[in-house]
């Protein structure tokens, strides 16, 4: 099966939370596109709604939300996800994928457009630090 790190930031407090998805809940992200919203219940963040927004493959290579399909491409960019020119004008050629969650992504980029009943924090503080 395949198994995925979701980076979630939370745009109100400015925290990014580590998700690692695995079976069924990695499944349900198979077929999306980057900028669809997804129940965060998969995820154990009940009354959440999350925005995919990015991802990168095992070697780093991005994901493109204007490029159709999962594929990887070498496109020529001018700027934007995946080149940062330094020259005004410049353009290069650079690998990248398609805006296509598939099992060859291992990170996903998303943010939290709805916000639960219980907070982020709540669901990911460590239980040593409570205990204390």
């Amino acid at each position: 099966m395949v198994d995925f790190k979701i980076i979630l930031s939370d745009p109100e407090t400015g925290r990014s939370y580590k998700i690692d998805a695995t079976g069924p809940a990695a499944g349900s992200l198979i077929g999306k596109r980057i900028g669809d919203e997804v129940d965060g219940g998969a995820f154990g963040l009940a009354g959440y709604m999350i925005r995919l927004t990015g991802g990168t493959d095992r070697t780093g290579i991005p994901a493109r939300r204007d490029l159709p399909g999962s594929a990887r491409r070498r496109i020529l960019l001018s700027k934007g996800v995946g080149f940062h020119p330094v020259i005004e004008g410049q353009r290069r050629r650079k690998s990248v994928r398609g805006n296509e969650i598939s099992a060859d992504l291992v990170q996903i980029n998303a943010v939290v457009k709805q916000h639960g009943a219980k907070s982020l924090a709540e669901y990911f503080e460590e239980p040593e630090a409570a205990a204390e």
